[in-house]
């Protein structure tokens, strides 16, 4: 390790910076969110640095003296001069105060890391001078993955400090009650901004720390399949779980951003083939959160859109099990999307209808007699149905020419796309073997897709 990270605080602390360019200005304004008092030496003071500084900051217009040092708790030195900022660090060094010259990490004795600010809490990223590209790089990254609410959740924690300390008696009791509180929901109510909630469910976990306690559930949308459709709180709460079940549209690519040590529980389910009864699966929901575990229930697409998702729910709240719903990118969203095809489309398409291929007593979906050529249809789980879905659709008045597309493995890298019409789709389709999850979209926008069919490569091939 060339450095060893540290904290520095500087509210009100006196801070000396040499430069006034566009490098000087970037670390004044890093300084100045710290609360520190900036003495700003250049030989021209830019506006936009004079806009930067407070009433208690000094500016001098003028050369850099050795003075100049004297009494300031850090040096931050921004010039074109090589000179300078050699003889700046040997003084520097004489004198015991750190400081840091950009872009020379051999004239640092401090160096800044790229800032991820989640005030009060602040994750510094550093390449030891090496590389700040990549630096800046594992941030971005970072940003996108941390809610800005952790700062809330940071806040919290530090507000109940005395609280804990006060009920619970050895380091190792309140690190243990740390550790689960923001595992659990009164944490997600903070991120979700609910302090009232949050403040009942960190008493309701302290009063009864070392008892058994109820679990809870989260239903979480898992998209097409593609893992980077995920949203942030699907992932927070996915790689908390202790155990997850999933269904057989999950993606293998979506399971390894699970815990390692989060138990995988299948209970997926194939064209006529169950690997377990639904009301099995809404009773295995319940004893596991009943023995007290954090349960994730990851379904494809969006669970409240022909994924059943109310029905698990239901008995999760008759026996007052806490749950949340994270919706997920529906499977005729990411099909579309990734096939070049538009669901609606002021030239083609007004509306769309999404229709499952059939109702749960296993007869074919009535809706398809009454719907408008003007309307893109979306129709899940339909590729056994495909020759009633056809002959029905054709009776209803669509002419044979209307285009129809089969997309298996939406958003995946095998996803495959059929393109025909009413007339030949299921001489073509009966062509091929479908394995995988498959949609039927129905409507002139498929027509688009052979401008706007980016899938067309390698990894996402389309039968024409």
């Amino acid at each position: 390790m060339d450095y060893l990270p540290l904290a520095f605080k500087l509210e009100g602390e006196p801070v000396l910076l040499v430069g006034a360019g566009v490098v000087a200005a970037r670390k004044a304004r890093l300084l100045k969110r710290a609360g520190a008092h900036l003495k700003v030496v250049a030989t021209k003071i830019s506006p936009e640095m004079r806009d930067l500084l407070g009433e208690h900051d000094i500016c001098l217009e003028r050369g850099f003296v050795d003075d100049d040092c004297r009494d300031v708790r850090l040096i931050v030195a921004a010039t074109n001069s090589s000179a300078l900022h050699e003889a700046m660090y040997t003084l520097a060094r004489r004198r015991n105060v750190p400081i840091n010259v950009v872009d020379s990490p051999d004239l640092c004795t401090f160096i800044f890391p790229a800032i991820v600010d989640r005030n009060p809490l602040v994750i510094g990223i550093s390449s030891s001078g090496q590389s700040p590209v990549l630096a800046r790089l594992i941030r971005k990254r970072l940003e996108s993955w941390l809610p800005s609410s952790y700062g809330a959740l940071a806040r919290f924690l530090g507000s109940i400090r005395d609280k804990v300390k006060a009920r619970l008696d050895t380091e190792n009791q309140r690190r243990v009650f740390y550790e689960e509180l923001v595992e659990s929901a009164a944490a997600e109510a903070v991120l979700n901004g609910d302090d009232s909630a949050a403040q009942s469910l960190t008493d309701e976990l302290l009063n009864h720390y070392g008892l058994k306690r109820l679990g809870e559930v989260a239903l979480i949308g898992a998209g097409p399949g593609d893992p980077d459709l995920l949203t942030f709180k699907a992932l927070r709460l996915l790689q908390r779980g202790d155990v997850v079940l999933y269904d057989r549209l999950v993606s293998p690519q979506i399971l390894e951003l699970a815990r390692r040590d989060a138990e995988l529980i299948y209970v997926g389910k194939a064209r006529d083939q169950h690997a377990l009864p639904q009301d099995q699966i809404n009773q295995t929901l319940l004893d596991l959160a009943e023995q007290g575990l954090k349960v994730v229930r990851l379904k494809g697409g969006d669970p409240f859109i022909f994924g059943r998702g109310g029905e698990e729910l239901e008995l999760l709240a008759e026996r007052g099990i806490p749950f949340q719903v994270v919706p997920g990118i529906t499977s005729a969203a990411g099909a579309a999307s990734y096939a070049g095809i538009p669901l609606t489309h002021r030239d083609f398409a007004q509306s769309v209808r999404f229709l499952p291929g059939y109702l749960k007593q296993g007869e074919a979906v009535s809706e398809l007699d009454d719907t408008s050529v003007e309307e893109t249809l979306v129709i899940y789980m339909g590729l056994k149905a495909l020759p009633s879905v056809v002959e029905r659709l054709l009776k209803s008045g669509r002419a044979a020419s209307t285009a129809i597309a089969l997309i298996e493995n939406a958003t995946l890298p095998d996803q495959r796309v059929l393109i025909a019409d009413l007339e030949t789709i299921v001489s073509k389709a009966k062509e091929r073997e479908w394995i995988g999850p498959t949609l039927i979209i129905v409507g002139e926008v498929i027509r688009l897709h052979q401008r706007l069919g980016w899938y067309n490569t390698p990894e996402r091939k389309a039968i024409t």
